[in-house]
């Protein structure tokens, strides 16, 4: 049996069309089921975050277009085939580890990545997607991530997307947020971070709005900020000097005429908007608009690799972790995925003698 991952990152790919292939947390189940109808697949996980989507699976052979598979997943034509990467066996799971620890993440050693591919394994093994194989792995890939947590430094002061938001919130306006009104869109894990460091950093008014306006206020309260309903959002525009949003809707949530509408009443005053969701929340279009200045996720790398520089001196260790685990975690693999390959190829032999008994060149040939 071959182990691959296949996907796109930050790395490799702009927002623009990484937000073609975002998958809700809750169709993860339904998306990998289809991807592992698709692609011949005996089991699949399917990870999908703000900087990241990667198909992990486990096949009798490698076979098809991999571009298909993510033009599957997006509904779509569009050619991805320039952004992929394709990794097998041992280098997908040395891969698999690195994400999960956070070393190939914007965001050096941030914690965020681990709770994501905890969430995706979950949803898989759910809904049956994964079988002995992957279990093991991805479960390895956990164990990994904890032990460089607790041997290494790496996620010693670690930030979040989040965090990086507020630090370029504080650049603009010379570090000085303390009379500043900021307005978080999107009460979930992300927006959280914001608030936290928001107030860490000094911010003394600070609105939360979401679609569940309950959870808006939970989250206000605990920071000393006031709630403000999702049909409401627009018109806070009008007093809010710094908006972060990071909703998981699929659509724009915040177009150029919603802007527009509110610049008269501002008088002026710059309107910074920083848009950390992927598909991204904020129309580009309002770059347009005079004193508005928009930023995405990708416009946070530059920050993200000064904040991380400090613990790149931790990455040899983390290496030699995940190269000694790999390994520890391949050998336990090979028997497993030795029968389930000869069950597998047992089962495509029959399956071709029943339907073309004349010994014809059949469709399931693998590449």
């Amino acid at each position: 049996m071959k182990i691959f991952v296949a996907g796109l990152s930050y790395k490799t790919t702009p927002v623009e069309v990484r937000e073609r292939l975002a998958v809700q947390r809750s169709r993860l189940p339904c998306s990998g089921c289809r991807l592992k109808l698709r692609g011949n697949l005996s089991e699949v996980v399917l990870l999908s975050t703000c900087n990241r989507v990667e198909i992990y699976g486990v096949t009798p052979r490698v076979t098809g277009n991999v571009n298909e598979l993510f033009q599957q997943l997006s509904g779509s034509d569009f050619d991805f085939s320039p952004h992929l990467y394709f990794k097998e066996d041992e280098e997908a799971v040395s891969h698999l580890f690195s994400v999960a620890s956070g070393l190939d993440s914007m965001v050096l050693g941030e914690t965020e990545i681990t709770g994501q591919v905890k969430h995706a394994y979950l949803a898989a093994q759910t809904s049956k997607l994964t079988g002995k194989i992957l279990n093991r792995i991805f479960q390895a890939a956990l164990q990994t991530a904890k032990e460089i947590r607790t041997r290494t430094a790496i996620g010693r002061g670690a930030t979040s997307v989040g965090s990086v938001a507020v630090e370029l919130a504080e650049r603009i306006f010379d570090r000085d947020l303390s009379e500043k009104v900021v307005m978080i869109i999107g009460a979930g894990k992300m927006g959280e971070a914001c608030v936290r460091h928001l107030a860490k950093r000094g911010a003394r008014t600070v609105l939360v709005s979401n679609r569940s306006l309950e959870r808006a206020q939970q989250l206000a309260t605990e920071f000393g900020g006031r709630a403000v309903s999702f049909d409401e959002c627009r018109q806070a525009l009008a007093i809010a000097d710094i908006v972060v949003s990071s909703t998981g809707s699929p659509h724009t949530i915040l177009h150029r005429e919603d802007v527009a509408s509110v610049l008269s009443a501002r008088r002026n005053r710059p309107l910074i908007l920083v848009d950390i969701a992927v598909p991204r929340d904020i129309d580009p279009a309002v770059q347009e608009l005079n004193n508005v200045f928009l930023y995405d996720i990708d416009d946070l790398e530059t920050i993200v690799r000064e904040n991380t520089r400090h613990r790149e001196s931790e990455l040899a260790q983390c290496q030699a972790i995940i190269v000694e685990r790999t390994a520890a975690v391949m050998a336990k693999i090979k028997p497993v995925s030795e029968k389930v390959h000869e069950a597998a190829v047992r089962s495509i032999y029959h399956v071709e003698a029943v339907l073309n008994p004349a010994g014809f060149p059949s469709q399931t040939q693998f590449a």
